[in-house]
């Protein structure tokens, strides 16, 4: 069994885009691998203890992900996953998760925009501005035509909003302009993108949100008022939002696969209003450790 540490997993220098196409090719395995609910034990004050599991079948690798959420931690969700070989059981690898988590997170929330924002979009609002906010303009810049200008709402909290700009400083297409509450953040936004880890109320009014808007909630709800008006929803896996409050409201609901597969065409016109609930599977966790697991032991 090998120890990988948060610093092995740097030191291969995998990309953005890698992430990306990591991404794809799990979501697009998805329905060939055993992928059960999460386990989540919720204590309080916003603690939690998640276990998920999940099965690959065609690298034929199993492994399980622990994540923990404890707010006055930094960074306040931390994770680990062991990695197993599935034709006899060894144990492959004890992995640190906290960059599987940063960047499978963000690939996924860039793909979703990619893949489901209208044509045109160009004035984003991010929320919740930590490492996943970071990992999701980095691999959404790796998707988008450097000559394309988008301009970024970000919400004012503590200093969280100027040092995201000065970590994008480089990229010239961007503009960034900071506003105090999320009514201002979202009115009249394409996309919106949240990353606070945990949300007791909600975020914004209905009529914040203009025609033809992307709303992607990761990590946090806030968003129920939507599930009641919204035109379309997307998500990881169906099993695991099957408890939200509004589920059964949810119209026209599919999951990601099914839009990577060709079996759903996704956004139908400009004027849709969109919801992506991509809380997070194992699924990719795992199969980015099991490529990352072979990357390690390749450069040895």
């Amino acid at each position: 069994m090998r120890t990988i540490s948060n610093q092995d997993i740097l030191s291969l220098s995998i990309s953005p885009l890698q992430c990306i196409e990591w991404v794809k090719e799990s979501f697009c395995m998805k329905y060939n691998c055993v992928l059960p609910e999460k386990i989540s034990i919720k204590l309080h004050d916003n603690i939690f203890y998640n276990t998920m599991p999940s099965y690959l079948t065609e690298l034929n690798r199993f492994g399980v992900k622990i994540v923990t959420r404890y707010p006055n931690r930094t960074p306040s969700i931390q994770g680990e996953i062991s990695l197993y070989d599935g034709s006899d059981g060894t144990f492959l690898a004890h992995m640190d998760a906290s960059w599987i988590t940063k960047m499978r997170t963000g690939a996924v929330a860039a793909l979703t925009i990619n893949k489901l924002e209208k044509s045109n979009a160009q004035i984003y609002a991010f929320m919740g501005l930590g490492q996943t906010a970071e990992a999701t303009l980095l691999c959404l810049l790796a998707l988008t035509n450097p000559d394309k200008e988008i301009h970024i709402r970000l919400l004012a909290y503590k200093n969280q909003a100027e040092k995201f700009i000065d970590t994008f400083k480089k990229f010239k297409n961007i503009s960034f302009e900071i506003v105090p509450t999320t009514t201002e953040l979202i009115t009249g936004v394409d996309i919106v993108v949240s990353c606070v880890t945990a949300m007791d109320q909600i975020v914004a009014s209905n009529e914040c949100y203009k025609e033809g808007v992307l709303v992607v909630p990761v990590h946090t709800r806030g968003f129920q008022n939507c599930d009641l008006f919204f035109d379309r929803c997307f998500c990881d896996d169906k099993g695991h939002i099957s408890s939200f409050k509004y589920y059964n409201e949810l119209k026209n609901l599919d999951e990601i696969s099914n839009l990577l597969l060709g079996n759903n065409p996704g956004r139908r016109t400009d004027k849709e209003r969109i919801l992506a609930y991509n809380i997070g599977i194992s699924l990719h966790d795992v199969y980015f450790a099991s490529h990352i697991y072979d990357l390690f032991i390749n450069s040895q």
